[in-house]
């Protein structure tokens, strides 16, 4: 491997779906998964395409009652190719004739996925495969598939069948295999250009979204072609003459059209005319280096050794799930990328580890992320309305149009058994949507929109937690009952009869921030601006005042000297983690081993992922002693101290998302053990940590998290009005790296740290000089200008 390519040299049929995840090639409209195109969908190859906010609706029967679930569609697969001896020949597929030799290269810097691979026959004869893909940045309606073939041994005929496959459903995670995944219906196929292009379209079941996608194939001369279209399937047949030693060419490019996409009249006709006039494949890969070449340019990162390696591939999925052609649509962060199926390809909180790295690189998606959430919020108004609240409840997992997602079961792989899933009680997600309104705003000064919809969500999300909370005159405090933090252990008290915990301390502290926020954007609004959402929300000085009441009076709980994760965790018992390690070993996914043994994990001081501890993540510590003090409590070093120490011993990291947490807060608490959570961070995926699930999608979160890890975390990178203000950390594993930003309207701020010395400058511009604040002082830099900073430690 070298920092730009991630390869693969052997077969290794149980690793095949983890690679597939990694090597999928996308360009924020759709992505498609790194499968062999020989290989149908099986326990060992799962070849699924995916389009961003293309869902579906299906009710399945399980467990006795029906279950309503919404999925992002397996769209038709494009890829299929495979190749046979027309005389007696069997496929040269894994399932019939043995890999002698496999090979696969990821090339990040040009987008493109190379794969060599020789097979053998039953008879002995040996056929190479080279093929390289892409799925084009330049034309997001694009990809392409370049096949050559080599008969090594042997000559004579051979028979190529390539197809466009609408018989595709939703099957890639085991788990929802009980669960209907047939999404697709009406499958159509035919030809167009007098037959020169084949077309397929189907459309969605219940959401009725045509899709359509048109092949060319460009072919050897003099090459039969034979039409050969099954039910559901666009089929060419093709027959070559191989020589021994001599190569045939076979190149397939497709366009990837639906019924969402603007400025078509028909999606069959355009993806029709966008095959048929597609430039040639070296082309498209010469187009597909220079459109890569300028991401880079933008998204620069230069870490050295293996985590620089990483930190690459992490980056390179980050953007093709959310490239610039993704601000041209109606879609959220899915937080499993357009990598798989996982969580149906729902949109949950991931945005808040998302945005932080995209709105210093790409504020135009960020805005296009955050216009997904405003187009939601009359439903988020109505969510809250129903359960006799004000302001805007978003739920927990988002889809097409707005409502809960959250699955109403979810299955214990360990027990077999279909539990209550109460996970739509992680109410935080509103302030998750809160905090990248207000950080969009900083590192943007996009001020229409933060005065706009910025303004609109962000009211009504501190309204929301106004109205959720409720007087306790018992402890004279304002109380948020019935909810789940981020832990997600932790649904409901032991043995209670209702789900739901009361004054989760991520939840009420990071509420409080919201309704602050809120009340300080309301001062500052220009009048005008003020008057019309009070006009259209009914605000009002006497709102105002419940506001600044309720934000200096949450409760927030505490127990042994550390702030508790919720009301009465210090009273739950102790688990005996020793136990369970030396019987278990990986005890990442606590709460399916307990219940699995007819217990629960409700019982025990036991955390999924760093819930507390994710204050630390989201606030510096003079922003966390602020907050703590405008609810009348005081935050010290040595507050924080016991509580990182508490949890840490009682977090099992059974989320992607924890280990990224932790070493962000521990490269400032306890320095020498930041980097083995670091390290998990990093490895999450590449390593498959939590055991299988990487094959069902990348997580989109916690590789946009190591991002911002190095971006934000160890620089203490934070925007402000007018200014950047650095406090770096020094973590000897990763003490040399190189970033550019782009910070409110400035393109390309450069930071480059090394032991003891960070450089910064500012790219020549038209703009104002940008103030920057170091723990020793703060300097102006005027556009042109750089300068080196001698860092104290």
């Amino acid at each position: 491997m070298t920092s730009w390519t991630w390869e693969y040299d052997e077969w290794v049929p149980a690793d095949e779906q983890l690679r597939e995840s990694l090597c999928t090639l996308g360009n924020g409209y759709f992505a498609t998964r790194g499968a062999f195109p020989e290989c149908d969908a099986d326990d060992i190859h799962y070849p699924g395409t995916y389009a961003a906010g293309i869902y579906n609706r299906l009710t399945s029967h399980v467990s006795g009652r029906d279950v309503e679930n919404e999925d992002m569609v397996n769209l038709p697969n494009w890829l299929p190719l495979r190749v046979r001896r027309v005389e007696g020949g069997t496929w040269f597929t894994p399932g019939t004739a043995r890999i002698v030799e496999h090979s696969q290269t990821l090339r990040l810097d040009a987008g493109v996925l190379e794969r060599r691979t020789r097979y053998e026959d039953p008879d002995g004869r040996l056929l190479l495969v080279r093929q390289t893909r892409l799925v084009s940045m330049e034309n997001p309606h694009l990809a392409a598939l370049r096949t050559e073939l080599t008969a090594e041994n042997w000559e004579g005929e051979v028979e190529v069948e390539a197809a466009l496959d609408g018989t595709v459903t939703n099957s890639g995670v085991a788990r929802y295999r009980a669960l209907d995944g047939r999404h697709l219906t009406a499958p159509r196929t035919g030809a167009a250009n007098s037959g020169d292009v084949a077309w397929l379209t189907c459309s969605t079941n219940n959401s009725d979204i045509e899709i359509a996608l048109a092949a060319r194939y460009d072919l050897p001369p003099d090459t039969a072609v034979r039409e050969a279209d099954t039910e559901g399937r666009s089929v060419r047949g093709f027959r070559l003459a191989l020589r021994s030693g001599h190569s045939q060419v076979i190149d397939k490019t497709v366009a990837l059209y639906t019924g969402h996409d603007r400025a078509i009249s028909e999606p069959r006709d355009a993806a029709v005319e966008h095959a048929r006039t597609a430039p040639a494949f070296d082309q498209l890969v010469a187009e597909q280096r220079a459109a890569w070449r300028d991401l880079w340019r933008r998204a620069e990162l230069d870490v050295p050794n293996k985590a620089g390696q990483i930190l690459r591939l992490h980056l390179f999925h980050v953007l093709q799930t959310l490239s610039p052609h993704t601000a041209e649509l109606d879609a959220g962060v899915p937080a499993r990328g357009l990598h798989g199926e996982a969580y149906r390809g729902h949109v949950f909180w991931d945005e808040l580890f998302v945005l932080r790295y995209l709105n210093l690189h790409f504020p135009e998606v960020s805005r296009a992320l955050l216009t997904y959430r405003h187009r939601r919020l009359e439903h988020a108004v109505a969510a809250a309305e129903a359960v006799g609240l004000g302001g805007a409840m978003y739920p927990w997992q988002s889809g097409s149009d707005g409502r809960e997602e959250t699955q109403q079961l979810h299955l214990n792989p360990r027990s077999g058994r279909w539990l209550e899933d109460h996970s739509h009680l992680q109410r935080h997600v509103s302030s998750a949507i809160a905090y990248n309104v207000v950080k969009y705003y900083e590192a943007s000064g996009d001020a229409h929109f933060h005065h706009t919809k910025g303004a609109e969500m962000l009211l009504q999300i501190a309204r929301f937690w106004v109205r959720s909370a409720t007087w306790d005159a018992g402890l004279s405090r304002y109380r948020i009952l019935g909810v789940m933090g981020p832990d997600e252990y932790h649904e409901a008290y032991p043995d209670a009869e209702r789900p739901g915990l009361d004054d989760n301390a991520y939840t009420n502290i990071t509420a409080t921030w919201v309704i602050t926020r809120a009340l300080e954007l309301l001062r500052n609004l220009p009048a005008p601006r003020r008057a019309e959402l009070a006009l259209h929300t009914g605000f009002d000085s006497e709102e105002e005042e419940r506001w600044e009441e309720v934000s200096r009076n949450l409760h927030i709980p505490f127990h042994d000297g550390v702030i508790s994760q919720f009301d009465g965790y210090g009273e739950l018992r102790e688990l005996d983690w020793d136990g369970y390690r030396a019987k278990y070993g990986d005890i990442r996914r606590l709460d399916r081993i307990l219940e699995a043994e007819g217990d629960t994990v409700d019982r025990y001081q036991a955390s999924k992922q760093a819930d507390v501890l994710m204050l630390g993540y989201l606030f510096s510590p003079a922003e966390l002693a602020e907050l703590f003090a405008r609810l009348g409590h005081t935050f010290d070093d040595a507050l924080w101290g016991r509580t990182v120490e508490y949890y840490l011993r009682r977090t099992s990291h059974g989320s992607t998302l924890s280990g990224l947490v932790h070493g962000w807060v521990l490269a400032r608490v306890r320095r020498t053990d930041a980097w083995t959570f670091v390290l998990e961070a990093l490895r999450g995926d590449i390593a498959d940590l939590q055991g299988g699930t990487t094959g069902e999608g990348i997580h989109l979160g916690a590789m946009a998290g190591t991002l911002d890890l190095v971006q934000s975390g160890l620089t203490g990178l934070e925007t402000r009005p007018g200014g950047l203000t650095l406090d770096p950390v020094p973590l000897p594993e990763l003490s040399h790296y190189r970033f550019s930003l782009r910070y409110q309207g400035h393109w390309g701020v450069q930071i480059q740290a090394s032991p003891g010395l960070l450089d910064i400058a500012v790219p020549s511009s038209d703009r104002y000089p940008i103030t920057i604040t170091l723990p020793q002082g703060h300097f102006e830099l005027t556009p042109g200008e750089s300068r080196r900073v001698t860092l104290e430690d």
